[in-house]
């Protein structure tokens, strides 16, 4: 995959991307919005789709939800299958990607002699990091898990070799690695992985590839059925522009039946033990599309507003294409310019791979401990001791005092700063963006959090 995706002309009265779509979303006026990739944002158009949603069903409960309901979400499934190239039957939604982990790890049958483990990577997401976490411990040494270390910046063929060797010291100890949890963009840092081969990869070596795609569906191209991972889920509302909380969840045909039951079981659920029915209408669906289709009652407007943010991108910023030309541009030239006047350096490989999405990773002149490799005259050094209240404040006073957020990390002995690009902003926003950590960096220096 290249640096930059298609571009096109701009039909007339297409939305200008930049700044001046901020006007369409429900931002207050005095806040910069620089971490999208956390927790996602909508426009106007779809807050009032949602508000819609909820109206009708407060209008008439039953019917909305027994009867309209169903065939609203069918087409929201239709709509996102088209985007990630996937079949509709093998699409579901979830309400985030942490559930869709779940789902699949609480369904697994794990084997009786021991020797099954959970492979993830450092950079993993917390919260899956955790699911494994909660297996090994719920089972006693039933279930290991095993974190295989990466440093970025690494290249990919780095990524996938340590995956190998991880498997091979797996089965040297005489166990077998049964699943891998890996990202399509991981969150800290914020970075493309070579997710597509690390599928090859699982199916070469026969470990099932679960897919983390939190940060996925409307940031990179997908094209799941080409792709083929044994699970995989993707967060709508991070870079879909779709209401929280809404996440894709794909399972192909073939491993439909390694899931059960949904996280909560439901009406869905086809008992060995008994013939109990269910209160709702009759479904001609699959029983992997009917197990999801109605999870306990819940507001589930969301989904229903996929098919519609969907046609929002299209229709007046332009279609996927664009939007992700967009996304990729801004991101590595306006990371490029933030570490330009931070005097320090954006985290890329020699190929340029992992700024092909929305998300930069820019390091601070910041150092902990000691300064590292690279360092200049200029840097400042937190003592060891005081990491964690440095960290703190940054985050605190950024949005306390310069009305922004950009999410933190640590890397080595070194602090991060990972900004998220997205059709609303410009390059103006990454001056403002350069500005408040210039200015954060020299308050760390001069030790301001220690008066805090």
């Amino acid at each position: 995959m290249g640096d930059e995706l298609p571009t096109r002309s701009k039909p007339q009265g297409e939305a200008q991307l930049g700044g001046a779509l901020k006007k369409d979303f429900p931002f207050d006026a005095e806040w910069h919005n620089l971490n999208h990739g956390s927790f996602g944002s909508i426009p106007n158009v779809i807050r009032d789709r949602l508000r819609e949603y909820q109206d009708r069903t407060e209008a008439r409960p039953d019917r909305f939800i027994r009867y309209e309901y169903p065939a609203l979400l069918d087409e929201s499934r239709a709509a996102v299958a088209a985007v990630v190239h996937a079949p509709v039957e093998t699409v579901v939604f979830v309400s985030n990607a942490t559930d869709g982990v779940n789902t699949v790890f609480r369904n697994l049958a794990w084997a009786d002699d021991g020797k099954d483990v959970i492979l993830t990577f450092s950079t993993v997401y917390e919260a899956c990091g955790k699911v494994a976490d909660y297996l090994a411990d719920y089972y006693g040494g039933r279930v290991e898990h095993r974190e295989v270390p990466i440093a970025y910046p690494l290249e990919d063929e780095e990524i996938l070799q340590a995956f190998r060797e991880a498997v091979r010291a797996v089965e040297a100890g005489g166990k077998r690695a049964r699943v891998c949890i890996f990202d399509v963009v991981s969150s800290r840092p914020g970075v493309l992985f070579p997710w597509i081969e690390m599928i090859k990869a699982c199916r070469e070596l026969g470990v099932l590839s679960m897919v983390d795609g939190a940060q996925g569906v409307g940031m990179v191209p997908l094209d799941l059925a080409a792709a083929d991972p044994d699970f995989f889920v993707s967060n709508c509302h991070k870079w879909l522009h779709v209401p929280r909380g809404c996440a894709v969840f794909y399972v192909p045909v073939r491993n439909q039946h390694l899931l059960p039951t949904t996280l909560a079981t439901s009406h869905g659920y086809i008992a060995k033990s008994s013939k109990r029915g269910t209160p709702l209408p009759p479904s001609a669906k699959g029983a992997f599309v009917n197990s999801f289709e109605f999870v306990g009652t819940k507001d589930n407007a969301p989904y229903l507003c996929v098919k519609d943010s969907l046609a929002w991108r299209r229709d007046v910023l332009g279609g996927e294409e664009k939007i992700l030309a967009y996304l990729w541009r801004l991101n590595k030239k306006g990371s490029a310019y933030v570490a330009g006047v931070l005097g320090t350096e954006v985290m890329e490989n020699s190929k340029g791979t992992m700024t092909n999405c929305a998300m930069g990773n820019v390091a601070l002149p910041l150092w902990i401990g000691e300064k590292g490799k690279g360092a200049k005259d200029g840097d400042a050094v937190v003592p060891v001791e005081d990491e964690d209240e440095a960290f703190q404040w940054m985050a605190r006073t950024m949005v306390d005092e310069y009305r922004t957020f950009m999410s933190l990390f640590v890397t080595g002995n070194r602090y991060w700063i990972r900004i998220s690009a997205q059709v609303y902003l410009d390059m103006q926003d990454y001056e403002v963006a350069g500005k408040v950590l210039k200015e954060l960096c020299e308050r760390v220096g001069k030790r301001d959090y220690r008066q805090a």
